[in-house]
């Protein structure tokens, strides 16, 4: 476990509330990138599956909740799409 892989998951991961309740309160995805969102999110799945191949630690955690969340993030684009686009 690194403590330099965890600063870069919190770091990362305290930003996406942040663009989710922006999403939540704009009901817009104005300026937000889906191509940037999947790459993001295609980056924690390869990091979980580092993890679950024989490197497990609870640093595994981190990985899935960042996911979760841009997961919902890419949710809400695809809800609010139609909006920012009229």
């Amino acid at each position: 476990m690194s403590i330099f892989e965890i600063g870069m998951l919190i770091c990362f991961g305290a930003a996406w509330p942040v663009s989710i309740l922006k999403t939540l309160r704009s009901k817009t995805v104005a300026g937000k990138s889906i191509v940037f969102m999947i790459i993001v999110e295609l980056g924690y799945i390869s990091g979980i599956c580092y993890k679950l191949t024989g490197n497990l630690d609870k640093v595994i955690i981190l990985y899935v909740l960042n996911a979760i969340m841009v997961f919902i993030d890419i949710v809400l684009y695809i809800k609010y799409r139609e909006t920012s686009s009229k």
